[in-house]
């Protein structure tokens, strides 16, 4: 990955204390829009989904929510000095990962790496498209068909479908799944 260009929105991944996410990230948002930073820090994210209750390996027909990364919130933003400021300040934030201190400042997660974690929170973003192609191996990351790996077929950008070519049962199957729920292997 080329390295990102001054004044290009990055994402951070912001650390806290675990069960302080919302919180964390509730003071973020109020500190943005009180601080008038909306232009330089755009998105503020916990990675939580909603999850089946079960009573006894049971489906209750209730959802809770969980977090899928504790002690972490993820962060969209522009890096100045001043956003920067406003992120590392805003309280319930005990830093930023990979800011090795000394005023250095935070390495950004790779768009690679922040991928799965926006698709399981069902954020599509249109770049996303752009880096499957047909042949590309992936795997289901979610959905009933969680955990099977097979090539793509066929991505429709408009509606999110896709059609993945997998082996069950030693035959080839094509299975029809959703972008937001695979990701390249």
């Amino acid at each position: 990955m080329a390295a990102p260009k001054l004044g290009e929105k990055q994402w951070y991944i912001v650390t806290t204390y675990s069960m302080h996410e919302a919180k964390t990230a509730d003071n973020l948002r109020k500190r943005i829009k009180s601080m008038g930073m909306e232009d330089l820090i755009l998105r503020v994210l916990v990675a939580e989904v909603e999850v089946p209750v079960l009573k006894d390996g049971i489906q209750t027909g209730k959802t809770k929510t969980k977090n899928l990364y504790p002690g972490y919130i993820f962060v969209e933003m522009i890096m100045t000095d001043e956003s920067w400021y406003i992120v590392r300040n805003t309280p319930g934030v005990t830093g930023i990962a990979g800011s090795s201190g000394g005023g250095q400042k935070p390495t950004p997660v790779t768009r690679e790496e922040m991928e799965p974690v926006l698709k399981r929170m069902g954020q599509i973003d249109e770049s996303m498209y752009d880096r499957y192609n047909v042949g590309d191996k992936v795997k289901v990351i979610k959905g009933p068909l969680e955990g099977t790996e097979g090539k793509i077929l066929s991505v429709d950008k408009q509606t999110g479908a896709c059609k993945v070519d997998t082996v069950f049962f030693g035959r080839s199957t094509t299975i029809d799944v959703d972008f937001s729920e695979i990701e390249r292997v």
